[in-house]
């Protein structure tokens, strides 16, 4: 950008031409190009480039964004089956209302000259969530489950001294890539074996894998695949014998009625925030979060903020501040801090906190008994259907499911794009992330879906495969 032909712009301040010239004058330079000087001239670009020409007006750039915005087609217009990390859920008004918020909205980090309650409703959401899960500590969160999963794993490799994690051979694939990257160097990530008639682990291939450089032992519960892991306990214990730490990834929708990881030894907890009161977007709004027990093993290996609440020097008063700041990246030298963690998703954490408060654990239960009865309610109705097995898995699953079309002579493609043209998006083609599995999709159920909202899914595959 040069000074010539530079024109005020409407969204940088102290644009204008004189403004900036005393702002140059004041640190001693003649233009802007001066700011750059030690950068050799035949690296400098000299020409134009190749970009479109700026809008005139904001009016024209907001008309110009929502053109392409009009191209997608959403869930608010075709109903939706889809799932595999991002599940469409009820959104409470009081949601938006409270995380759209000023002091919310604006206050980047919280710092104590510009908290105006940030930290104390960041403290509020690490308890409640705490307790949906059992646990003593959570943290700040992350920006999404594979984030959480992945620092998890680093946590149990510095505590362990090891360097080896075992995952769960049904991860989603997406977070496997970004646990993988995240992890290296440092942390070798080995999969696990899993039981191609149930999905559940297979436990013979765990104990053949753990070692004694295994630091944690990772599943999910319920599975990227839907089915629910029972053989936790024994999960656990193999890890617990090997000195290796357990740690768990959840939904936690579905804790309002399945048991908290806690109950069979997870010692790390981790997941994603986004089905407690977040939107669907494209690219945005998952969060996750980490939870351990209140042990300072596992306290001063967490990378991210936490916060907790102690009295102040006025009799009765109460104040909210970071606990063991020194173990982060921003706390300390950067050198020594744990991990390098950078802007989060604490506004979203808000966001679960004013969810979980309106809940409660009674709506929570009922949240995930709504699921599972519509989910059960979908499998056995797609069983029905000819050459159709409402669920590849023998075994009970929560929101989500594998459906198989293996027998219908047709590929989840041409049942998509068939169901595409009827309105409906199908569910997750798996036939390239899971091909031993064949032609299956990954069908997702939740509260927002009537028995009409069904039995139009139904009463469409069947049109297809029979037609």
């Amino acid at each position: 950008m040069t000074m010539r032909g530079f024109k005020n712009h409407p969204y940088i301040p102290n644009s204008n031409l004189k403004t900036q010239q005393k702002m140059l004058e004041e640190v001693g330079l003649k233009s802007l190009e001066d700011l750059h000087f030690e950068i050799p001239e035949e690296l400098k670009f000299k020409g134009e480039m190749n970009l479109p020409k700026p809008y005139g007006s904001e009016f024209e750039l907001n008309r110009a964004i929502g053109k392409i915005l009009n191209k997608n087609t959403s869930s608010n217009e075709y109903l939706n089956f889809l799932g595999a990390g991002c599940w469409q859920h009820y959104v409470p008004s009081i949601c938006d209302e409270v995380n759209s918020r000023a002091e919310f909205l604006t206050g980047y980090a919280g710092e104590p000259y510009n908290d105006h309650g940030r930290f104390q409703t960041l403290f509020e959401y690490e308890s409640l969530l705490a307790e949906l899960v059992d646990m003593d500590v959570v943290n700040v969160p992350t920006f999404d489950w594979a984030q959480a999963a992945a620092t998890s794993l680093r946590m149990a490799s510095r505590i362990t001294n090891r360097s080896e994690a075992l995952v769960v051979g049904t991860i989603c694939p997406d977070r496997l890539l970004i646990i993988t990257n995240y992890c290296d160097p440092g942390v070798k990530i080995t999969l696990i074996n899993y039981n191609k008639k149930t999905g559940k682990m297979d436990l013979d291939d765990l104990k053949k894998k753990v070692t004694n450089n295994t630091a944690a032992i990772y599943f999910e519960n319920p599975s990227f695949l839907g089915f629910i892991e029972d053989q936790g306990v024994e999960i656990s214990k193999i890890a617990h014998d090997a000195g290796a730490i357990s740690v768990v990834g959840v939904d936690p929708s579905s804790l309002g009625i399945l048991a908290s990881p806690t109950s069979y030894g997870a010692d790390i907890i981790c997941g994603d925030l986004q089905p407690l009161g977040m939107h669907m977007n494209y690219g945005g709004n998952q969060s996750g979060f980490i939870s351990t027990r209140d042990e300072e093993k596992f306290v001063l290996e967490y990378p991210s903020r936490l916060f907790g609440v102690a009295p102040t020097i006025k009799e009765g008063e109460y104040g909210f501040g970071d606990i063991a700041y020194e173990r982060t990246s921003f706390g300390n030298l950067r050198e020594k801090g744990k991990e390098y963690v950078g802007t989060q998703t604490a506004l979203l954490g808000i966001t679960a906190g004013v969810y979980l408060s309106l809940m409660g654990p009674y709506g929570m239960f009922e949240l995930g008994q709504n699921i599972m009865q519509k989910s059960l309610y979908a499998i056995e109705e797609l069983s029905k259907i000819k050459g159709v097995k409402g669920s590849k898995f023998n075994s009970i699953g929560f929101k989500e499911f594998v459906v198989d079309f293996n027998d219908t002579n047709r590929t989840i493609e041409d049942i998509n794009k068939k169901l595409l043209a009827k309105g409906i998006f199908g569910g997750k083609d798996l036939s390239n992330d899971f091909p031993e599995l064949g032609q299956c999709a990954l069908y997702c159920v939740t509260e927002v879906h009537l028995k009409e909202d069904i039995d139009t899914l139904i009463n469409a595959i069947r049109e297809i495969i029979e037609g």
